[in-house]
């Protein structure tokens, strides 16, 4: 049996994570490798519920509540779907992870980070992706992408052009501390471009 392999797409929203995802799990199926494809929060029943606790929620969710959520979504995540796809061989596909929290809780709601990670990682058991894939791009061009959806704002979409900006900064930190494990792609960038570069990191993962 093949080993299984994890990866997770990490960046601001409007930063294409969903159609990298899509574009990955499309070749690696062609690859005939079993993909997997989830998302925190809302990989599975529970974290469907989480979702829209923390991004629906038309009251305020005082920060470190919501932090908790999101750990508490990211344990049974790991347990009952993301550990048992690995032990198949299968490939995990992942639209956000613990990096997210770090970002958006810690520097975002200005929550001490370090707290906020170690929370996930007692939360999964040490449980980290094989690879991330850090899709960067500035706040200001995400927002014009997300106009142009025309879709409503989540809760984390409508915050402020400053919490934006300390979240961005805070992935890029994350990936300066773990080159080994991140990715980092300029998301404005043609998405073919990006689509091969993250093969081709993919690849040399799988071996």
């Amino acid at each position: 049996m093949p080993a299984g392999l994890w990866i997770t797409f990490e960046g601001g929203d409007g930063s294409g994570k969903t159609t990298q995802a899509a574009l990955l799990e499309d070749w690696l199926r062609d690859q005939g490798r079993t993909v997997v494809r989830t998302r925190e929060p809302g990989g599975t029943d529970v974290g469907n519920l989480v979702r829209d606790i923390v991004l629906h929620h038309r009251g305020d969710v005082a920060p470190r509540a919501e932090a908790l959520l999101y750990a508490a979504d990211r344990a049974h995540h790991v347990a009952t779907l993301v550990r048992p796809a690995l032990a198949r061989g299968e490939v995990v596909i992942q639209d956000r992870y613990l990096d997210s929290s770090v970002a958006y809780q810690g520097a975002g709601r200005v929550l001490d980070a370090g707290e906020i990670r170690e929370l996930s990682l007692w939360a999964t058991e040490g449980a980290l992706p094989d690879v991330t894939v850090l899709l960067d791009l500035d706040p200001a061009s995400a927002r014009r992408r997300l106009d142009a959806a025309d879709k409503p704002f989540d809760r984390l979409e409508a915050e402020k052009a400053e919490f934006h900006e300390r979240v961005r900064a805070a992935f890029l930190g994350l990936a300066a501390a773990e080159p080994d494990r991140f990715l980092v792609l300029d998301a404005s960038l043609p998405v073919e471009h990006l689509a091969a570069a993250v093969r081709a990191r993919v690849a040399l993962a799988l071996g």
